[in-house]
């Protein structure tokens, strides 16, 4: 066995991955376990001078049954001397030791050594608890460390008994009456009884704060008004969003404006110095500019999680799935999906039935994703150009339009290509919960991260390409342009007059080169398609590109307008994509223009990686193709609905 390696174990809900994060910090890594597409995670530990690593098992409640979780964990434990794990941290909640402790006794049938972490200790004490925790420990034969992982109590002593674990020891003494391996649940849930019996002296504690939980349940849980306090917290979260990150995004503009100048100032004029200013800076620019939104965004979805709301979301949405013919498990996968499309259809591997995971499938990728955002976040303050409540709820509308959608979707689904009706879903409501700071940081960070690499590699090679296409084959200067930079140099022209003249004909010669590029070749080529939803060729070149991946069609936006000889060097991204202009002058991105793309970038399928995936998790490219035509159907019709209705009430 790895004699470098421990596993952490336990029920969802109980602070696995809040006490992962205390034990490793900014040191882990996500991954999968080999030949699976389960997410694990891994990290590194230091115990003194000797680096611990710690590997994340699925959260589960029960080492027995099919389902992925357990496979996975049962192959961990049953490894190989080499790859099985030294021990095993057992984590479970305090105050609902009954339910933890049958998973627990499982986990005692294998050969690991174990270590009880006793998590949220407080809230068992404040239900009354008066758990003997030495009884506890002889009762199992392993050393148990009462702990409040939020709050970093219990980790000294359990690093210490993580280093005695480490050492050479005797092996751990199983409890005489422990069910054998293998036996059912009911037989551990009889022993997990008999246990807690033993352990709490004057008997186990009255369940006094749960009448204060069911109180806010009722609420929280109702058809009517658990709806409405989703849709509010919703609201709320989107409308902070806007808000907090407005100054950080300008200073991030600020700083890429100013690097852009000082290359421009510093390399010679030519090929170069426009790759490096327009194509690689202007491209990252446009996609960096939106960090501060997903990391707030996942910094205050970590949030919630913690309090234990979220699953009281997912209660409430499970009445609402199954109207439209999608299982309780799809919450999950659809939850996921608002960070990325890829690892939801793969999380719907936990779906047991095909039928219900492949409603899923086909309608995740509705779920308004975080590749999403940066262009949320450009079209609706295209339609608001200050910071207002509307732009919020225009925010918040896009992920409540892709949701719309998916149900319409799964609905249709289900009433033609995949019949039949949803298997119900049984969901464990957590404890309410202080949440963690720590761990809410290190989600931001992670998914901040996660943004930047993908920044740093395919959006850096797109903006590349783009700048490429936008700036190549080179035209000859328009003659109208000559004539006006010979009449600004004339004698006797007064200077402003001249700036005038300088101006227009730069503008017009950057008219006519970005006109005979490549990528304005193409745009022209295909933007009678587009013509109806209100798009110029230059944002139909935006719109083309984003089918490789949504989140490039800003990058791809502003290598187009960085090549304009109009362009305002001193002006941030967001602005410079703002005053776009048409060939004929007028604004590429009216408000009807600019909702009309909102609009289909929503509804669009847009990510050939989720298109692969899909082919995959499927067996066959039919369901992505249908993916693929129908939600590009989808958009491009309302688009065109919205567009032509706001053209027909006056919004230009």
């Amino acid at each position: 066995m790895s004699a470098s390696s421990v596993a952490l174990l336990g029920n969802p809900n109980t602070g696995k991955t809040t006490l992962f994060n205390r034990l490793c910090g900014a040191r882990a890594k996500t991954s999968n376990f080999p030949g699976t597409t389960t997410a694990m995670r891994r990290g590194r530990s230091q115990l003194g001078d000797r680096s611990l690593e710690v590997i994340d098992l699925p959260g589960l409640y029960s080492l027995q049954g099919e389902s992925p979780e357990a496979a996975i964990v049962r192959d961990v434990l049953r490894g190989d001397e080499a790859t099985r794990p030294a021990g095993v941290i057992a984590l479970v909640d305090a105050a609902n030791l009954v339910r933890n402790l049958v998973l627990v006794g499982e986990l005692l049938t294998f050969d690991e050594p174990v270590i009880l972490a006793l998590n949220m200790i407080d809230l068992a004490e404040r239900l009354g608890s008066r758990l003997d925790v030495k009884a506890l420990s002889r009762r199992l034969g392993v050393p148990v460390v009462p702990m409040v992982a939020s709050k970093g109590v219990g980790l000294a002593p359990l690093r210490t008994e993580l280093s005695a674990l480490m050492a050479p020891h005797p092996p751990q003494v199983r409890p005489a009456d422990l069910p054998a391996a293998g036996a059912s649940l009911e037989q551990f849930t009889a022993w997990a009884d008999d246990v807690l019996r033993d352990v709490y002296p004057g008997g186990a504690p009255a369940a006094a704060l749960d009448a204060r939980i069911e109180r806010i349940d009722r609420v929280l849980t109702h058809p009517v008004w658990g709806t409405v306090t989703f849709l509010v917290v919703m609201g709320a979260l989107f409308w902070t969003l806007f808000e907090l990150a407005t100054v950080p995004m300008d200073l991030i503009e600020w700083t890429f404006g100013y690097l852009g100048s000082a290359v421009s100032a510093v390399l010679p004029a030519g090929a170069i110095r426009d790759l490096v200013t327009d194509g690689i800076i202007g491209g990252i620019a446009g996609t960096v500019v939106f960090l501060p939104q997903i990391c707030l965004l996942f910094f205050m979805i970590s949030l919630l999680e913690d309090t234990g709301y979220l699953a009281r979301a997912a209660f409430v949405n499970d009445r609402f799935f199954r109207r439209f013919g999608l299982s309780g498990h799809a919450f999950v996968p659809l939850l996921t999906a608002h960070a990325c499309a890829l690892p939801a259809i793969m999380s719907t591997r936990l779906i047991p039935n095909r039928r219900d995971r492949l409603a899923t499938i086909m309608v995740a990728p509705f779920m308004s994703c975080s590749a999403r955002l940066p262009v949320y976040v450009l079209l609706t303050g295209l339609l608001f150009t200050e910071p207002t409540v509307w732009s919020g709820v225009a925010f918040a509308g896009c992920y409540l339009l892709g949701s719309t959608a998916a149900f319409f979707s799964a609905w249709l689904f289900g009433k033609t290509a995949l019949k039949g009706a949803p298997r119900p879903m049984v969901l464990e409501l957590p404890t309410y919960k202080r949440p963690s700071l720590n761990n809410a940081l290190l989600t931001a960070k992670d998914q901040g991260r996660a943004f930047l690499q993908t920044a740093g590699t395919v959006i850096v090679a797109i903006c590349v390409v783009m700048w490429w296409l936008s700036a190549y084959p080179r035209v000859e200067v328009p003659a109208e342009a000559v004539a006006l930079r010979a009449g600004a140099a004339q004698a006797g022209v007064a200077p402003e007059v001249a700036e005038q003249l300088q101006t227009r004909a730069d503008t017009l010669q950057g008219k006519a080169e970005q006109a005979g590029s490549f990528a304005g070749m193409a745009g022209r080529a295909i933007q009678p398609v587009f013509a109806p939803l209100g798009y110029d060729w230059q944002l139909t070149v935006g719109v083309l590109t984003s089918f490789l991946a949504r989140e490039v069609f800003v990058s791809t936006m502003s290598v187009i307008v960085g090549g304009g000889a109009d362009a305002d060097p001193d002006a941030g991204v967001r602005e410079r994509i703002r005053t776009m202009t048409r060939d004929d002058g007028s604004p590429v991105f009216t408000p009807a223009t600019a909702a009309s793309a909102l609009i289909f970038f929503v509804l669009a399928m847009q990510c050939l990686p989720t298109l692969a995936v899909t082919r995959k998790e499927t067996g066959t490219a039919k369901y992505a193709l249908v993916q693929l035509g129908y939600m590009s159907g989808l958009a491009y019709v309302t688009a065109f609905i919205v567009y032509q209705a706001l053209r027909a009430s006056g919004v230009a």
